[in-house]
């Protein structure tokens, strides 16, 4: 199906493009030793209200053979990294959680490539990054950290707004050194452009900092940590699940698909609650927490979310754009239809977080119970580093 654009669109692209000029031309250009069409592009702040900052985060993961715990940890730990940076605020406004994710270290990824591969690039849509991370798979190759930040730093759209958070996540268990892009040149040029560079070792601390991952991490303003890649994930449940997962699938039937993505996002919407499903039906009580929290947007092709973030207006959608059970409405109808869905949703949210909270407390009572010692994975790498470069920006992490 094929949008056809109105006046008004038109008007604001137009205005959105003379905004996205005069940002470029005055706004300072990073420095690189390479030729400069190989900058970074940058997204202009002018397309992000003002008083809405983001945290950009790149996930740069290492898929060689011995690999398969790191990214099982990736998978499970994705919600609670959101319902994390869904705390986020800065003078008062919540931020704007961005994602991408890359792979490396591949051998079913080109040579010609860095056996790098670009999953997916800095996207709201947080399904995208769960189908993203479930989609990969390990084999043995060459691990090339330099190439992939690199890499990393000139593909992505990365905002050059001061108060934004910018960062390169980066996890593997190789010497830092391997590959022909030295990793002291990737970090000077992520420093260049206001991206730091986080280090996570798949393996001893020691190790890591003797073998370049530490120093990696030093030259871009990051942070290193070593994790224990193989420990695995214990979901605990409780008794507010059933319910939780009973109001995930009521909030899924709030969803309203329009246009060219409409399907493909409901579907991918769906996919992601089974694969969440299929590791332990806790992790899907933590993913519907997130979907219920301000991070969770879909307005690329959900009605209430793209009418909410004035992304669109009913009125400017053609009749072939909406779904089936809005066929033959007239405007008030339409206009009537997104409301009480819209009011169902905030409804069906209001009591997921209720639920929500009431479970963290008999989590942290079962977990205070068993006392058992907690190795460092993932999220802690993650959490841990926004938080302290977040403070830096004046970020305060507060719970909705």
């Amino acid at each position: 199906m094929k949008s056809i654009p109105s006046l008004r669109c038109k008007s604001l692209y137009l205005s959105v493009l003379a905004l996205s000029l005069c940002a470029i031309v005055s706004a300072p250009a990073p420095v690189y030793a390479e030729n400069p069409s190989t900058r970074p592009a940058l997204i202009d702040p002018s397309q992000t209200p003002e008083h809405q900052p983001r945290i950009q985060l790149a996930i740069l993961l290492d898929t060689s053979n011995s690999m398969d715990g790191l990214i099982d940890q990736a998978r499970n730990q994705l919600w609670r990294v959101v319902d994390e940076f869904s705390k986020a605020r800065r003078n008062g406004h919540p931020a704007v959680l961005e994602v991408a994710v890359f792979e490396y270290g591949n051998d079913g990824l080109s040579a010609e490539s860095g056996h790098i591969r670009q999953v997916t690039g800095l996207t709201r849509d947080l399904d995208r990054v769960s189908e993203a991370l479930f989609s990969l798979t390990t084999r043995g190759g060459q691990e090339y950290c330099g190439q992939v930040i690199q890499q990393a730093t000139r593909k992505l759209q990365w905002s050059h707004a001061q108060q934004d958070i910018r960062a390169i996540f980066i996890a593997g268990n190789e010497p830092f050194t391997q590959g022909p892009i030295p990793y002291r040149q990737a970090a000077a040029q992520a420093k260049a452009a206001g991206i730091t560079v986080n280090t996570i070792h798949a393996g001893g601390y020691d190790e890591g900092r003797d073998s370049g991952w530490q120093d990696g991490a030093l030259l871009a303003g990051g942070d290193y940590m070593s994790i224990d890649h193989n420990h695995r994930i214990a979901h605990i449940s409780a008794p507010q699940d059933p319910r939780i997962a009973e109001l995930n699938q009521a909030l899924n039937e709030t969803y309203i698909p329009y246009g060219v993505q409409g399907r493909s996002g409901k579907q991918r919407q769906l996919e992601q609650d089974a694969n969440t499903l299929s590791i332990a039906p806790a992790l899907l009580a933590k993913r519907a927490k997130s979907k219920a929290g301000s991070l969770y947007s879909n307005s690329q092709w959900d009605l209430i979310d793209a009418t909410r973030e004035n992304k669109l207006a009913l009125e400017d959608l053609d009749e072939q754009e909406l779904p089936e059970e809005m066929s033959g409405m007239n405007p008030q109808q339409r206009q009537a239809y997104v409301a009480d869905k819209a009011a169902q949703r905030d409804l069906i949210k209001q009591e997921i977080a209720q639920l929500g909270k009431a479970r963290e407390q008999f989590i942290a009572a079962s977990k205070k119970q068993a006392a058992e010692a907690q190795a460092a994975t993932v999220d802690d790498a993650l959490v841990s580093s926004v938080r302290k470069q977040g403070q830096e920006k004046h970020y305060r992490f507060i719970a909705e």
